[in-house]
């Protein structure tokens, strides 16, 4: 029986036009950008939520999730089997099935030994990950889609063509390569379909570089897989191997990961002396002697931040306490793993350094704090010997020696400028009460010795400024850039804690109430008692400069006042333009407390919806022309009559990264004051 080529298979991929497959079939196509969308043909919607782009010649589906290539396109849409597609699509093209001398040329040879037979399946694995776009889109979509990982792991894509490569089910050949396949796993027992159909393949070896293990991962949306079927596999029997066996070679210091996932998602991002396990009970005795062969002094527990993974980390815990390790648990968001962590965070090289630098101390001897961080490789430009050393520590390659930075002293600072001493060198820092989020720490640094001085702006997170401010640094000084690295390091160290007790403080200021004083109640209580308090008011509106509109400062101000009531009153002053009707409401406003009035220019038509709860019950609500909120009118309406708005709308689950359908709720009352030059006005506002 004639089999199809990986050749043609690329070449239907890239000659057929999806486009036209689907026109052809009478699916309405409505041209977005340089994508077309159409109703999606594999579950019932009525706006259309399936896309086509040409220029990738795939489709995707943002409502149920299906999507491919044109191949997948006419298996779903014509209930066909892969070949039949294949077969139907070549015929568009000219061309038949031809006979593919994959096995001829020993690709799959029956008289391979089984460690040659696993290493040729791995192989055909791994070329066919790299013509597969469904298989690149999922590690796109897991952010690890990485050349460099691709290619030293081997990973590779089972998407159903084995069988075509192997020869005909009638021959001798083809039934002892079959059941040496069933024997390996890669082929399942009963029915002799591919063990990893769907998935994404990652080998795992021994230490003799052998593969003894297999991952399996699908990559088709969780929500469309038949019920009870797999996401995770391996292959029959325990587990043996161990995957990036080689960091345990060059490393002092190492990561577990719950899952491979994770391991390969810290990968990506520099951190190479990484592993994992096979899930929260898959320590094995093969990783427990790996950490009593080699020099590992510090591990890393990076596992789920969920019960599951708590517990599976204090019990590995303790094991590694007894080979007198010292162990870390890095804490992740509550219910989160490092992949769905660094997907969510920018820069994630960054703040997956953050994760670990602040890991919890779990067992062994505790360390000096100072050396809490397992390095990234470009963190490590040290002699082989001390690859894996903090970059806060100096190193003296020839003696293999290791010291500490000189402590950093605080010298007289100011409201805008902190002054550190490291030794001869004076470090001034300017422009850090600008950075308003942990995401950044950009500054002015300075560095000052003798006469000497290097000066520039960075951000401190990010380890190429950092790399290029050193060298420079290291060049008008005249120093050694192991010199200057730890002390970088401190002054990063020091900031973040000033950072942090300044965000704090403001976090605080801005959701503190204020609270009046006995002396402050008594005369506020004065004033509400006195008899002509109107008159009072109005004498304090003119002693502010505005004078006349008696009557329309006194409802504006009672008005603003009554935002205390359960049913506030509103206020829209109607004039021509420049007959001082913004003037009079920022008299009012300026009478009212500042934590309790809310102040716009404009409003977008689903802004009111995204705000805190509680943040405008019993406020003021104030837009400075009416036009402004014309797009959230609908809103403010409701706001009024209900006393509440509410709206559902799609977002992704932080945990599962799955659409969901969430609820925004804000809640009233609130006082609205606006102003308009309109004629006609809305009577319900």
């Amino acid at each position: 029986m004639a089999r199809l080529t990986e050749e043609q298979i690329v070449q239907i991929k890239q000659s057929v036009s999806l486009l036209d497959i689907a026109t052809e079939q009478g699916h309405q196509l409505k041209k977005e950008g340089s994508d077309f969308v159409l109703l999606c043909p594999f579950h019932p919607e009525n706006t259309p939520s399936c896309k086509i782009t040409p220029s990738k010649n795939l489709f995707h589906c943002f409502g149920c999730g299906e999507g491919g290539s044109v191949i997948d396109w006419v298996q779903k849409t014509e209930k066909l089997s892969f070949r039949k597609a294949c077969e139907k699509l070549l015929e568009r093209i000219g061309q038949t099935v031809q006979l593919d001398n994959s096995f001829k040329e020993g690709i799959l040879n029956p008289e391979s030994s089984p460690a040659e037979l696993m290493n040729s399946v791995v192989e055909f694995y791994h070329q066919t990950l790299k013509s597969s776009p469904e298989a690149q889109q999922y590690l796109e979509s897991r952010g690890i889609y990485h050349t460099e990982l691709i290619e030293t792991f081997k990973l590779g894509f089972a998407n159903r063509t084995l069988g075509y490569h192997l020869p005909s089910k009638g021959s001798n050949a083809g039934k002892s390569l079959r059941e040496q396949l069933k024997q390996l796993g890669i082929l399942r027992e009963k029915t002799g379909h591919e063990h990893f159909n769907g998935s994404i393949v990652v080998p795992i070896l021994n230490e003799a570089d052998e593969v003894t293990e297999m991952y399996g991962r699908k990559v088709t949306r969780d929500t469309q897989l038949t019920k009870g079927t797999a996401l995770h596999t391996y292959l029959p029997g325990p587990h043996v191997g161990i995957w990036n066996y080689q960091a345990f070679q060059s490393h002092r210091e190492m990561i577990l990961c719950e899952s491979l996932i994770d391991a390969m998602t810290f990968w990506v991002h520099g951190f190479r002396n990484v592993t994992a396990t096979y899930g929260t009970q898959g320590f094995t005795q093969e990783l427990q002697q790996a950490f009593t062969h080699y020099p590992i002094e510090k591990i890393y527990i990076a596992f789920d931040r969920d019960e599951a993974g708590n517990r599976a980390a204090e019990q590995i815990a303790t094991k590694l306490s007894e080979l007198e390790r010292v162990v870390y648990r890095v804490n992740f968001p509550h219910n989160m793993d490092a992949n769905q962590y660094a997907n969510q965070v920018q820069p994630a090289k960054e703040h997956l350094a953050e994760v670990l630098r602040k890991a919890e101390w779990l067992a062994g001897k505790e360390p000096l704090k100072l050396d809490n961080l397992p390095p990234t490789d470009e963190e490590v430009e040290r002699s082989s010997s001390c690859a894996s050393l903090h970059p806060l520590h100096t190193v003296h390659p020839e003696h293999n020696l290791i010291s500490l930075a000189a402590p950093v002293a605080q010298a007289a600072s100011s409201e805008h400028e902190i002054l550190l001493n490291f030794a001869e060198r004076e470090y001034r820092i300017r422009g850090l009460e600008k950075n308003q989020s942990y995401d950044q720490l950009k500054i002015n640094l300075l560095i000052k010795q003798d006469n000497y001085f290097h000066v520039d702006t960075l951000d401190l997170y990010s380890a190429k400024q950092r790399q290029v401010y050193l060298k420079q640094a290291s060049i008008e000084l005249g120093l050694n850039l192991d010199v200057l690295k730890p002390e970088i390091g401190q002054v990063l160290m020091h900031l973040e804690g000033l950072q942090d007790e300044h965000l704090q403080k403001s976090k605080a200021e801005q959701h503190a109430t204020p609270i009046m004083s006995d002396d402050e109640l008594d005369k506020a209580m004065a004033l509400l008692q006195t008899p002509n308090l109107c008159d009072q008011l109005l004498q304090d509106f003119e002693r502010c400069g505005v004078v006349g509109e008696h009557t329309n400062k006194l409802v504006a101000y009672l008005a603003a006042t009554s935002r205390k009531l359960d049913k506030p009153l509103a206020i829209m002053v109607q004039s021509s333009s420049a007959a001082g009707k913004s003037s009079l409401m920022e008299a009012v406003l300026a009478m009212m407390p500042p934590e309790e009035k809310i102040q716009y220019s404009a409003m977008t038509g689903q802004s009111l919806f995204y705000m805190g709860e509680s943040d405008l019950q019993h406020k003021i609500l104030a837009i400075a022309e009416e036009e402004g909120a014309h797009n959230t009118s609908y809103a403010l309406k409701l706001l009024q009559s209900e006393g509440e708005v509410t709206i559902a709308s799609t977002g992704k689950n932080p945990a599962t990264g799955n659409l969901e359908t969430q609820e925004y709720r804000v809640e009233g009352p609130v006082m609205l004051f606006s102003t308009t030059t309109a004629i006609d006005i809305d009577e319900e506002l």
